[in-house]
Formats: structure tokens, sequence, C-alpha cells
């Protein structure tokens, strides 16, 4: 990168979905205007723009991300996955689990969000598989044992960052339990109440 504390914008190459995309940006640029604006990645939506509704969400480096919230300069020499490369993340190269588990679980209506909730909830059972705890995980010390051990109580606040308007909030439940192969994920996605 060519970072100058005297210029305006900078000579990077940000690496997305597997391609490398050299570029000349403002340094005040954000990792989402440059995803829709400059590379027609239209899959990742604004939404508040603001951070606070999560339309937005990347991964990068495998952590999810506002993309909104990150000036794409900071993202040089990382990964970063946005919806249209999610797919390639599975091993089939079809669509990744989590995809396929938002379909049949109905988790998306108008799907405005849906790109969000997809990068988020990858991002969030990552975190789960590494054994980070959540603010309602009972033993925060001892964090998650298994991705698997996910109830609807803990996706529903591992995802509270997302917000859905059209409150499909059930079927991402459902979805995101499927994925991380949880026990009863049908029966335990309405448990604790409609958020």
């Amino acid at each position: 990168m060519s970072l100058s504390h005297h210029s305006p914008s900078s000579d990077i190459t940000l690496r997305i979905n597997g391609t490398s995309h050299p570029m000349t940006i403002d340094n005040r640029t954000t990792l989402l205007d440059v995803l829709r604006e400059r590379l027609a990645l239209t899959g990742t939506k604004k939404g508040c723009d603001h951070g606070q509704c999560g339309a937005c969400t990347v991964l990068v480096d495998g952590e999810r991300v506002n993309s909104c919230l990150v000036f794409a300069v900071t993202a040089e020499e990382r990964e970063i996955v946005s919806i249209e490369g999610v797919a390639a993340l599975s091993d089939g190269g079809e669509l990744h689990p989590v995809q396929r588990a938002f379909l049949d679980h109905d988790g998306l209506q108008c799907g405005y969000c849906t790109p969000g909730q997809i990068c988020s909830a990858i991002g969030a059972l990552g975190e789960a598989g590494r054994g980070w705890p959540s603010h309602v995980t009972e033993d925060t010390a001892a964090g998650m044992a298994d991705v698997a051990e996910l109830d609807a109580r803990e996706v529903r606040e591992r995802m509270s960052g997302n917000l859905c308007r059209c409150g499909a909030y059930n079927g991402i439940v459902e979805a995101v339990l499927e994925a991380a192969g949880a026990e009863g994920a049908q029966d335990t996605a309405t448990v604790g109440g409609a958020r």
C-alpha cells in the first residue's frame, strides 16, 4: 500500500472473493462503497450506513464486520468475502450450507438483509466453533464447547446485530441452528419467543 499522510488517496490492492483488485481510492472510502460502487458487488447492501442494521456485513479474515464502518485502506492484505463469494467457502462449490439452510427454513422475505444475515451467521458459527462465548452463554469463562450446542437463545443473541424488517427471525434462527448441526433445531427455534 502506498499511504501518504499528505495525500487524500492511496494505491491499494484488495483481495475480494479470491480475486485481487488494485485501485486508487480516497482514504475516506468505506469498504462498503468500494464493494458496491467500484466493483459492482451489490449483494452487500447499504442499510443504515451507521453500523446499526448489519445489512452490509461481510467477512474479513473470517470475521464478520460491518463494511460501512471499515475504511477500505485498512482492509488491504486481508481476505474479504462478500455474499458473492460465500458459496466458494463450501466444499462443493454450490451453495454454502448456511445459504441452503436459509432457503430450507424460509429465512428471508424481501431478501434485502439476507446477504448480511448469511455472512453474519457464517461468522457467528465460526466464533462459536472457536469457543467464543456470547452475552447469554451460561459459563462465559468456559465458552462454547461445540458449535452444535448452540440453542435459539444463543443464536438470537449472536445475530442481534442484524435487523430484519420483515420479521423473518424464526426462520433465520432455524436456519442457523440447522447449519450449526444443533440437536433438535426445529424444536428449539421458537423457544425464547420471537425477537
